[in-house]
């Protein structure tokens, strides 16, 4: 099969068809970071494909999709949780209710509107938002919420492959909101065997919560012992 490849400052970079496979990671750009790929679609069999390889989408909109994957990669190991002091006498409040899966379609959408510094728009568009939902429903994708006195404040969704988790974005509209939710999707999925948590790219938000990077070589050889499990 021959491949159309697309010209960047820092190399050539894989056009996807329909049918194009997404190239060895090894071929991934370094500038910029990780754009391994440019095109194809957002269908539900595109997207799983590319989680079990340890790509994502990440685009603006009116931009085609780009596909990523980072070197290094930011990761959270389950077992190195931080629970600032703060947020532990938060937990202990208990002054709000957790929800997983209730509200995914609504969890996906606050994401979306929520301003984030230093970015003009949201790169969960129209189209991000529906193949998510999409695999919502087919059991893929799963969210954990915030709720105080019945309204949605806060949350967070991502995807479960086997013992692997994925994550994607949070918001929230309260204080700790979003952390209060993170912290229950961490030990759920603890509980059920996961291993490793995905978070893609560094923040200090996420460091702040035991996340810390890891060579893209070791996210791969960890994901791949990791996707296929059963839970």
């Amino acid at each position: 099969m021959s491949h159309q490849y697309y010209r960047l400052p820092g190399g050539l970079v894989r056009i996807l068809q329909s049918d194009t496979p997404f190239p060895a990671l090894e071929d991934a750009l370094q500038n910029p970071n990780g754009l391994v790929a440019i095109g194809g679609n957002l269908d539900a069999q595109r997207l799983l494909s590319a989680y079990h390889q340890g790509i994502f989408p990440w685009f603006s909109e009116g931009e085609p999709i780009l596909w990523w994957s980072p070197d290094p990669r930011m990761v959270l190991f389950p077992d190195e949780l931080k629970i600032s002091k703060s947020l532990d006498k938060r937990l202990r409040k208990q002054d709000f209710e957790i929800r997983f899966n209730s509200a995914f379609s609504a969890v996906i959408s606050a994401c979306a509107a929520t301003p984030r510094p230093g970015q003009d728009s949201t790169w969960i568009t129209e189209d991000i938002m529906q193949a998510y939902c999409e695999l919502h429903h087919l059991g893929y994708a799963h969210s954990a919420e915030t709720w105080i006195d019945g309204k949605l404040v806060g949350g967070l969704y991502g995807i479960q492959l086997g013992k692997m988790f994925f994550g994607e974005s949070m918001f929230h509209h309260a204080t700790d909101a979003s952390k209060l939710a993170f912290v229950h999707m961490v030990q759920k999925l603890q509980s059920q065997g996961c291993e490793l948590i995905d978070c893609q790219m560094k923040t200090q938000h996420l460091a702040s919560l035991g996340a810390r990077e890891i060579p893209r070589s070791e996210f791969s050889q960890r994901l791949h012992e990791l996707v296929h499990y059963a839970v």
